[in-house]
């Protein structure tokens, strides 16, 4: 059967149908027929599933940058080191540029060490100024320690600081003083009843030569109290004014009654 004769049924289609490789060649002037289509490729055969899949990995951890320390200025290193002799020397250096008498406790904080131990070093080191016949020593007044010059040199400390000015009190001001002294806190009133005399001027010079300050007001009449200072302790080398020698021996018996009559 050619190609161009076509059955007409399928049957007959079927029975005249000739595989490719039993069919006699095709002349090359002839159409050439249509390529059969290549088979199929075979689907891939499914991968059995795994049992228990496992979970995924969560996040890593990432570990936090160290912070960077900043290095601290450079300070003395800690006295809990140092020995004695270390700490005499701290002792008479701060000493020597301090303006008023220092507290052991005050001395204390500043070098970091037990106030125990800086009561006994500075005891310690006063005792070695004495023993060795300095013409400073280093005493407690006023509720701490300063370097002093001793008394026998005052002369010559006159001498030098004076410069032939006088700088002492006068009569009416030492007087005034002493009342403060054994009466404060006290008001301006009351001293000049004691004394029988006005004492205004003379309460302005003590309290601005510092040997005297105001101390609040009295609240019966609202007049200022006045006591004295810490540069008075400093000055008559007295700790506190319980320090004061008795005033009872010098004063007379009615020496209140007399007083208040002139008031």
């Amino acid at each position: 059967m050619s190609t161009d004769e076509q059955p007409d049924s399928l049957a007959e289609q079927a029975a005249a149908w000739v595989p490719p490789w039993a069919r006699a060649p095709v002349p090359a002037d002839h159409a050439s027929a249509p390529e059969p289509e290549p088979p199929p490729a075979p689907e891939p055969e499914p991968v059995p599933a795994a049992e228990s899949t496992p979970p995924a990995p969560g996040p890593v951890p990432v570990a936090e940058p160290t912070p960077v320390v900043e290095p601290s200025p450079r300070r003395p290193e800690a006295l809990a080191l140092l020995d004695d002799a270390e700490l005499r020397a701290a002792l008479e250096a701060i000493m020597l540029v301090i303006d008023e008498p220092v507290a052991e406790v005050v001395l204390a904080q500043v070098l970091e060490q037990p106030t125990d131990r800086i009561a006994a070093v500075l005891a310690d080191l006063s005792a070695g100024y004495t023993a060795a016949g300095h013409g400073f020593d280093l005493r407690r007044v006023a509720g701490g320690w300063r370097l002093y010059t001793r008394p026998e040199y005052a002369p010559y400390v006159e001498r030098f600081v004076l410069d032939g000015q006088s700088a002492r009190l006068t009569q009416a001001a030492l007087e005034t003083l002493a009342v403060v002294a054994y009466k404060q806190p006290v008001t301006r009133g009351r001293v000049s009843a004691i004394r029988g005399v006005n004492c205004d001027g003379v309460i302005r010079t003590l309290l601005s030569r510092g040997l005297i300050e105001e101390c609040g007001s009295e609240p019966e009449s609202g007049a200022y109290l006045y006591r004295t200072s810490t540069l008075f302790l400093e000055k008559l080398g007295l700790d506190s004014v319980e320090e004061l020698p008795s005033l009872a021996p010098f004063l007379p018996d009615d020496v209140e009654e007399i007083a208040d009559a002139q008031r």
